[in-house]
């Protein structure tokens, strides 16, 4: 068993605090559920991935925040294509999650995963005002050609794009959030988004449900932007969208998504080891 370290979504200019912590483990097949959670806890990262059964083209992942377990993880399975690239994998690698089978393009420095179909419903109005208080947030902050929705994919989630200067001064209230993301099951982060520019997006993903206060970098939720924006006509089809996060955090981060005309959503990034 073998425990790495990785930062994934790291920036093109490399700067030595970008991307999103994860840890990855390597043959974990020795580990229960509860030492699964320790490890995740004694790691401290939004998550750690868990792999097992692992062949050249293939393995068994799962996600752990110090919290609990959750169903998927952009940035932590970026990380692990990473991880098994650098141990003999094939280019290509079919990670079997609890939300079906991800398949993964890898080499030593970055990867792309194919994210699970999503879904794109209204988003409740007695849900979205008790989500915009929580989040500091009113009706006059969102951006009104983009209305907010909710996601069903590998991990369900709402998305709040809001207009100009609102994500600078986003300061979300982490115990209310959290008492949402528990009563309603939202597994992912609350992405609250901005259009820079057609293809260009500012996000800052509130994840107390997974121990943190933000997230520098999610690739579940830049999965779901891309399905989101496909959905609703927003987005020119097939397109290739930039996603920038973390900068808030000090841990600037940039997702690369492809949209394409039908089919699932790609995620790509590179990732280093810390």
């Amino acid at each position: 068993m073998r425990e790495l370290k990785f930062r994934a979504f790291t920036t093109s200019q490399h700067e030595p605090a970008s991307g999103n912590p994860a840890g990855v483990v390597l043959d974990a097949e020795p580990l229960s559920d509860a030492d699964m959670l320790s490890t995740a806890a004694r790691f401290g990262f939004s998550e750690t991935a868990f792999l097992s059964s692992i062949t050249p083209d293939s393995a068994r992942i799962r996600y752990f925040t110090p919290r609990a377990e959750i169903a998927f993880c952009g940035h932590a399975t970026i990380a692990s294509g990473v991880a098994l690239a650098r141990n003999g994998a094939n280019p290509v690698i079919s990670l079997t999650t609890n939300v079906g089978v991800v398949p993964v393009e890898a080499t030593p420095q970055q990867a792309s995963l194919t994210a699970v179909e999503t879904s794109v419903d209204h988003l409740d109005e007695v849900l979205l005002d008790e989500l915009l208080s929580a989040l500091g947030l009113s009706r006059s902050d969102l951006d009104p050609a983009l209305p907010p929705a909710f996601l069903r994919g590998a991990n369900p989630h709402p998305i709040v794009p809001v207009g100009p200067g609102v994500l600078a001064r986003l300061d979300h209230d982490s115990a209310a959030v959290l008492r949402l993301q528990d009563r309603e099951g939202w597994d992912g982060t609350v992405p609250v988004v901005h259009r820079l520019g057609e293809t260009r997006f500012a996000s800052r993903n509130p994840f107390p449900r997974g121990g943190i206060r933000e997230d520098p970098a999610t690739g579940s939720a830049a999965a779901g932007l891309g399905a989101y924006l496909r959905h609703g006509g927003h987005l020119p089809v097939p397109s290739q969208i930039t996603v920038e996060q973390g900068r808030e955090v000090g841990r600037p981060s940039l997702i690369h998504v492809s949209v394409p005309v039908t089919g699932r959503i790609r995620v790509s990034g590179t990732a280093e080891e810390m």
